[in-house]
């Protein structure tokens, strides 16, 4: 019973880490496998573009995914 109520305590308080950056332009430099939200014109209303980065010679994956808005949080990519 213990066990279980510190998980539970434990996972409230990791809830605001899942939280989603959403970025209002695509980085330059994206390590391989990094993910990152993009706000983009391209995406129609309630989704927005999912890049992951690719390892060298290798095209990035960009793909319209749709995020809840408790999920994210507007913000500037900083170059």
């Amino acid at each position: 019973m213990r066990a279980f109520a510190l998980g539970l305590i434990f996972s409230t308080a990791a809830l605001p880490c899942l939280a989603q950056t959403i970025l209002k332009s695509e980085p330059l430099m994206l390590a391989p496998y990094e993910v990152a939200f993009v706000q983009d014109a391209a995406c129609p209303a309630g989704k927005v573009l999912k890049v992951t980065g690719a390892i060298r010679g290798l095209h990035r994956k960009k793909a319209c995914v749709a995020i809840g808005t408790e999920q994210a949080s507007l913000s500037a990519a900083t170059p």
